[in-house]
Order: C-alpha cells, then structure tokens, then sequence
C-alpha cells in the first residue's frame, strides 16, 4: 500500500480496534496520571509512565495538566454549589453534557483557579515550552494519524479529539452528577454510572470516588471492576507506582461494651458504609409502613426525600413527607436521629468529649426506642474497629 493511502492497511474491524485502543490509552491517561496522581495524590508514579502520560495527553487531548487538577480540584472543592465549574444540579444537565468541554475552558481562563488549586503540577522545561502549546500537540497526533492509516486516519483523529470532551468533560461530569446508582451518601449528588468501570477507566465509579476522593482504587463493592485500579496495581508490580490510599474497608468486631473513643474513631473512618445502611434501613422500614396505611397512594414516591435532609425539599413533597412522618413515628425517630448521627462529625466546633458523649447518648437513645432497625445500626456501630 502506497504511503499517501498510509502505512497500515486494516480490514474495518481493525480500524476500529486501533480507535479504541488509542483512546483506551488516553483514558487510562486521565485516569492514573491527571486524576488519581496529579489531582488527588492518591499514588505516586516512577518518571517514566508520568512522562509518557503527560507526553501522550498533549498530543491526544491538548489538556494542560495544571488547569485540568486545578479545575477537578476546585469542583471537589465547591461541588455542587454555584462555583462548581461544572456542576449539572447548578449548570442544567444538557449544559454540562453538550458543552461540557466550553466549561472546562471558560475555567482554564480563570487565574484565580489555577492560582488557589493548581499547586504541586508540573513546572519543567517541557511543561513550560512545549506542553503549553497545545495546538501543536493535537496537529502532531493528526500528522501521525494520516501518515499510519491515511485518509481514514483523520476520522480516527476526530475520535481522538472528541473521546475526553464527551465521555469526560460531558458524561461523568454530568451524567455522575444526576443519574445512577449511589453506594455512599455521599455530600453531593455524584452516582455510579455503570459497576464496570472498563470504558472510561473506572471513573463511571463517580460516586465512590467522591466519597473518598484521595482512594487510588475506585470499585468499592464486589460487583464492582475498575480497569484503572488493574493498571496500577500492573504499575506498582513493575516498580512503577507506589499506591499511597485507598478506600477503607469496613472492618467488624464484637460490638463495645462502652462507646467510648475507638467507637468514635471508627466511627469516623467508616461513616459512610454506616450511612449506606441507614439509608436501606430507612427504605425498609418506609415500605413496611407505607403497607398500613389505607390511603398509601398519597405518599407514594417519598423514598428520595427521606434520602435527603428535608431542607431542599419543594413545599407540596415536604408536606406529605411531614404527614407521613408524623402517622408514622418509629420512622419519624429514624429520620431524626439520621440527622443527628450525621451532626456528630459536621461539628467543627465540638471537642473531642462533647462529641464522644453524644455519640454515647445517641446510641442509648437509639437502643432504647424500640426501632429495631436503630437498634441494628446502634449494634454495626458498636462492631466497628480500625485495621
């Protein structure tokens, strides 16, 4: 085959193959170099893999590294909020989705940003007079991709180009933030896409990365498979990476006779498993008293706002969801004393004794209620113990 057809000549299949394999790459890029390394300083990776990752996403992406961790930073940062540069709850889902890769630029303009969250990037030689030219980076990768397949490399090329803007900037930043399945309840509204995180690297795991957002390893359930997490480990049996945190996993012992500070200290590193099952118990227990009610229709469809504190709640949905807790009251002490569980760790201002005794009175109050589920969750609490 003639060089001006291009060096390769594939069946369509191979075409195919060799586009999702190029853009594979550039995901695990994003995932383990600008993600997991650079944003979150999750692991810390040998010279060699961060070079080739920093060199592949100029030609693939054109991203510059600071901006991208300076922007992922600052959406951990105020997520969900107004400054969120790319929150869905705040933008509009089709704002995030169809434009996400103009937010993610308007933000790159803003030096408050990169000023605030950019630290600890890259600042050599490369980055300043070669990575910083974008433009230049993309071209090349067209060059290259017209010399290897001809003219169905510009085609290839145009995939490249357009594979981070939509699964990255529009997918997970706006899809994880409004649909899919949540194990954690988490501060914010970011839901797992998919359990197999194959496709963009494991970020479809969105909700377990933002409930321990310094985790090198986002699959957090058994079910769960982060292709990311595989590289690494790959990495670091090279001698490559050293994985520096990951998720804690839930660990259980006799339940304490005494809530005294090692519960506390559990308590805090396992919260969020905790919360998980409070929010099962409490769907539990709504089912069970939505079957007793004669006119159950007119609180059907409360689940999410028991989910939720209450606070954003629209009035005609808040008001059902207090008539209903107040012809339910075991479920009402549920909801309340959810509240008041998750008040113990947001109390900056308490010391370590004040929260301790109220951890202490909460359990009391919660074996002493006769809600068998409190009295479960009081039971998981007590079992906690630290690795």
């Amino acid at each position: 085959m003639s060089v001006l057809n291009g060096v390769f000549d594939l069946p369509w299949w191979g075409y195919l193959l060799v586009t999702l394999g190029l853009t594979h790459v550039t995901i695990a890029a994003v995932t383990i170099f600008l993600h997991r390394h650079q944003a979150h300083r999750a692991l810390e990776l040998h010279p060699l893999p961060s070079h080739f990752f920093r060199f592949w996403l100029w030609l693939t992406t054109g991203m510059v590294t600071r901006e991208w961790a300076a922007i992922h930073r600052k959406h951990h940062a105020r997520c969900e909020t107004e400054e969120d540069p790319h929150s869905p709850q705040t933008r509009g889902i089709w704002k995030v989705l169809l434009e996400g890769a103009e937010l993610y630029r308007a933000e790159a303009r803003n030096p408050d940003t990169l000023a605030r969250f950019g630290y600890g990037t890259p600042d050599d030689w490369l980055e300043r007079h070669v990575y910083r030219h974008n433009l230049l980076g993309i071209l090349l990768m067209l060059g290259i991709d017209l010399l290897l397949f001809g003219p169905l490399g510009l085609s290839i090329w145009a995939v490249q180009m357009l594979w981070i803007p939509f699964w990255a900037a529009g997918v997970i930043n706006g899809l994880g933030h409004f649909w899919g399945y949540r194990n954690f309840a988490s501060g914010d509204a970011s839901t797992n896409l998919l359990p197999w995180g194959i496709l963009i690297g494991g970020e479809e795991l969105h909700n377990n990365h933002h409930t321990f957002a310094t985790s090198a390893k986002l699959s957090n359930r058994w079910y769960e498979f982060d292709i990311g997490w595989l590289y690494i480990r790959i990495l670091a049996a090279l001698g490559l990476a050293r994985v520096k945190r990951v998720a804690p996993t839930p660990r259980l012992g006799q339940p304490r006779a005494q809530v005294d500070g090692q519960t506390l200290d559990a308590l805090i590193t396992h919260r969020y498993d905790l919360l998980a099952r409070y929010g099962r118990s409490l769907a539990q227990a709504y089912r069970s008293e939505l079957q007793k009610l004669q006119d159950r229709a007119r609180f059907e469809g409360l689940k999410q706002a028991l989910a939720g504190d209450g606070r954003a709640l629209p009035g005609e949905l808040r008001q059902r969801l207090d008539e209903l807790l107040a012809r339910a009251p075991s479920l009402a002490t549920l909801y309340a004393m959810r509240q008041e569980l998750t008040a113990l760790w947001e109390r900056s201002n308490a010391s370590r004794e004040q929260v301790l005794q109220q951890l202490q009175e909460w359990c009391r109050k919660a074996e002493t209620s006769g809600v068998r589920q409190l009295q479960e969750l009081s039971m998981r609490l007590r079992s906690y113990v630290l690795a």
